[in-house]
């Protein structure tokens, strides 16, 4: 299950990255590529309300995606409930006989 979710969480990083990548920093974005005739035609001028609530939704998925993952790790062999790590005897040495 864990390597379902790992290529899930890698998926979404590549949308999150894409949302951020096609984003202007000074507000301009996809709006000011293609102008304000064609943002009345095509109706671009929504365009960045989609880019945003695209970014956060991709950043809540892969928040999710690694919480939901942490249920399906295994606990390692030789920890107690208390997450301390249990002391194993060592074999009794062999005596040397004279």
């Amino acid at each position: 299950m864990i390597p379902l979710i790992t290529i899930l969480i890698l998926l979404a990083c590549v949308v999150l990255a894409f949302f951020i990548l096609i984003q202007n920093p000074k507000g301009g974005g996809l709006t000011g590529t293609f102008g304000t005739m064609s943002s009345q035609v095509m109706g671009v001028k929504q365009s960045t309300d989609v880019m945003e609530k695209g970014t956060w939704t991709m950043i809540s998925v892969i928040g999710g995606l690694c919480i939901i993952s942490v249920m399906f790790f295994q606990k390692p062999q030789g920890v107690d409930n208390n997450g301390k790590a249990q002391a194993k005897s060592a074999p009794a040495a062999a005596k040397k006989g004279k």
